[in-house]
């Protein structure tokens, strides 16, 4: 790795730092603390570590560097200028501002070099874990003992808020227990927060959580001291058998006469006195703003040339393996590429109708088999939840440190029980459960999926909504979805979770109605790439429909559709979702007999339906029939853009009870008969 002579490391630091300030000072917004106190260690990395190819990002072999403290997103863009990344000068003068790719928080959708969506503390941590997993499970799926073409670090730079965050910790102990030596998180120890120092909050000790984790745990006294971190890193590489925490003592806002180790330096502006002061302090020059010495540049474009070397061998040695593994290099870039087999969906089962039916979660576990046939980058698990999610993937192995099982261990999904186990084990975490596998995803070369009931959508939310954001090919299975889930009471019924996931811009929510359209879900989730997929399935038996009597399934993908109907011309329309579908059509059917004109619409997906042009949104809900009724075991709040002024709701705006779950459903009104009533009454308004 090639070497700076002190001066030039100090001028590349404060280069690193200036710049940093300089783009805050200018927008008028941003985190100083944080690029003045951490800038020798992300250089420390960045310059003697990080494997990386500015002139080739996507790079599939290059190490991870994931910003977890987003809020020093200004010492990110420093660093992917000055490394050669397209993030010219001028977009650190935009920092903040409109259309330019320098955002508040660092955004993986928008800027060259940024890895991970970050800046919500605690997420970028544990996006990590999910990067250094996928490293795993492709290092073990593709290596060869005389080829390895899958060899790299996952870093990332972490704050005490981030540490203070219960997801990051949920994250690192799942990583602890799996043995991710390849994991290495610096750990910018300022003690200071937002709001003050962290002796106001916590007096435990980080370093000896992290050693009971199982974490390899080193630190630096100094921050400032470039040698004793650079050797950390190189202990922390060493290890392979544990992940490592780099405890780097740094101060924050190092530099500023009056504001440095205080939390004035954390989330504002120095100001124009304190940022010269801060220049003068460190022998930087105030004039001209933005500077950067030619010494440092040269540099860094000596780097470059270095990573563009790593990259070249690479590839050599890429072209080696395909030459004694050709099938194996096919499936490595066909996987890198995002492109699917091309006879993935030739297995996808057919149900045949069944009036006593299938709970659409067990009809997605034998989807989910025929699936793991066909695409063998599928891999996921659950929140402990396996056995009542059924999103295992049967004799696929379980995803675990080798050579750890033990006698006692219950519960594997078939024989292999190391890396290359395609069945996720995260514990009763959902929080960093949804946060892994976004950073799974963004990776590359995986599809990952993540179970637990809808209920506990709400404690993983926010990587959700990161994925939503991002773009992530992330998959989010949900299953127990309503009243209907019964005895377990209301604490585990989904009211507001359906309705409340819908609210997420970009996320495809979809609750099929039988099998078949169940068959039709897990298709459009794994053929979008674009974004991250909902699935939302029952508890409870489900008919599976005749299709000879009803519409094909095929309309699931429209996201609404007709499914049944009688006359030419609807007089009233009955939109339903999931397992209300079924009373809907009974209803209907009840009103065919009494000469009624009405039309049935499934309608999974709401994202999808608005996908559509307005000519197919019309022909399922035509403007001039305005007598509508929707039908939804959860919250009615929404429906009324379908239902219109004159329409009517029938959902559930209060909390469940415990029950069986037939009971409940006919104690909350979603029986055939009270539909009926719904109807009568609209009929005679």
């Amino acid at each position: 790795m090639h070497r700076a002579n002190q001066k030039t490391e100090e001028r590349c630091i404060n280069a690193l730092r200036f710049l940093a300030c300089d783009a805050i000072e200018k927008s008028r917004s941003g985190h100083p603390g944080l690029p003045l106190g951490a800038a020798p260690a992300a250089f420390a990395l960045w310059a003697h570590h990080l494997r990386h190819d500015p002139s080739d990002p996507a790079w599939a072999d290059r190490d991870r560097f994931v910003l977890s403290a987003g809020h020093g997103s200004a010492l990110l863009y420093a660093l992917l200028h000055l490394a050669g990344y397209d993030v010219p000068l001028s977009e650190l003068e935009s920092f903040r501002q409109w259309e330019s790719l320098t955002p508040g928080h660092p955004e993986s959708r928008l800027t060259p070099g940024v890895e991970m969506t970050t800046g919500p503390l605690g997420q970028g941590v544990a996006n990590a874990v999910g990067l250094a997993i996928a490293e795993a499970h492709l290092a073990a799926t593709f290596n060869r003992p005389d080829r390895v073409i899958v060899d790299h670090h996952t870093y990332s730079l972490a704050g005490d808020g981030d540490l203070m965050e219960g997801v990051a910790y949920e994250a690192c102990a799942l990583a602890g227990h799996l043995r991710l030596g390849k994991l290495i998180v610096l750990f910018d120890s300022n003690r200071i927060s937002l709001a003050g120092s962290t002796s106001l909050v916590t007096t435990e000790g980080t370093a000896a959580r992290f050693d009971a984790a199982g974490w390899q745990t080193l630190t630096v006294e100094d921050g400032n001291d470039v040698a004793a971190i650079d050797r950390a890193i190189e202990a922390a590489k060493t290890e392979t058998e544990k992940p490592s925490l780099i405890e780097i003592r740094s101060t924050i806002g190092f530099g500023a006469p009056t504001k440095e180790g205080s939390f004035k330096a954390h989330g504002a502006p120095l100001g124009p006195d304190e940022l010269a002061a801060a220049k003068e302090r460190l022998d930087w020059p105030a004039e001209p703003a933005f500077h950067v010495p030619d010494d440092v540049r040269a540099f860094f474009r000596a780097l470059q040339k270095e990573a563009e070397r790593t990259n070249l061998d690479w590839r050599t040695r890429f072209g080696a393996y395909r030459a004694e593994h050709p099938e194996l290099a096919a499936e490595f870039e066909r996987r890198h590429a995002g492109e699917l087999p091309d006879d993935w969906s030739a297995a996808l089962p057919t149900f045949e109708p069944d009036e006593k039916g299938i709970a659409t979660r067990k009809a997605s576990e034998t989807i989910l088999q025929a699936l793991a046939d066909r695409i063998p980058e599928l891999i996921g698990g659950s929140a402990d939840l396996n056995p009542s999610t059924f999103t295992w993937l049967k004799g696929r192995g379980d995803f675990q440190a080798p050579e750890t099982r033990s006698d006692d261990v219950q519960g594997s999904v078939g024989d292999a029980w190391d890396y290359s186990g395609r069945n996720l084990h995260f514990g009763v975490r959902e929080h960093a459960m949804g946060s892994i596998v976004n950073g799974m995803a963004q990776h590359g070369g995986l599809i990952p999926y993540a179970a637990t009931f809808l209920v506990f959508a709400d404690y993983m939310r926010p990587p959700i909504r990161l994925a939503a954001l991002s773009g992530y090919r992330s998959l989010f299975v949900f299953t127990h979805d309503s009243i209907g889930v019964g005895e377990d009471g209301p604490t585990h019924q989904p009211i507001e979770q359906t309705m409340s996931l819908r609210l997420i811009p970009d996320l495809v929510v979809l609750r099929p109605a039988d099998a078949n359209e169940t068959v039709e879900a897990w298709r459009i989730a794994i053929e979008r790439r674009d974004g991250p997929t909902a699935l939302v399935f029952s508890r409870q038996a489900l008919p599976t429909l005749d299709r000879s009597d009803v519409a094909p399934a095929g309309g699931v993908r429209c996201g609404a559709y007709v499914l049944w109907e009688s006359g030419e011309t609807p007089e009233i329309i009955l939109i339903a979702t999931g397992s209300e579908v079924h009373i809907a059509l009974a209803a209907a059917r009840s009103l065919a007999e009494q000469d009624r004109a009405v039309r049935v619409v499934s309608m999974p997906s709401w994202e999808l339906f608005e996908k559509q042009d307005v000519v197919y949104r019309e022909s399922i809900l035509p403007v001039d029939v305005d007598r509508r009724i929707a039908v939804e075991a959860g919250r009615s709040l929404g429906w009324e853009r379908y239902v219109g002024p004159r329409g009517r709701i029938l959902a559930v705006d209060r909390f469940g009870a415990s029950a069986p779950g037939s009971e409940i459903l006919s104690r909350f009104g979603f029986t055939k008969d009270a539909i009926l009533d719904v109807v009568e009454s609209l009929l005679s308004d």
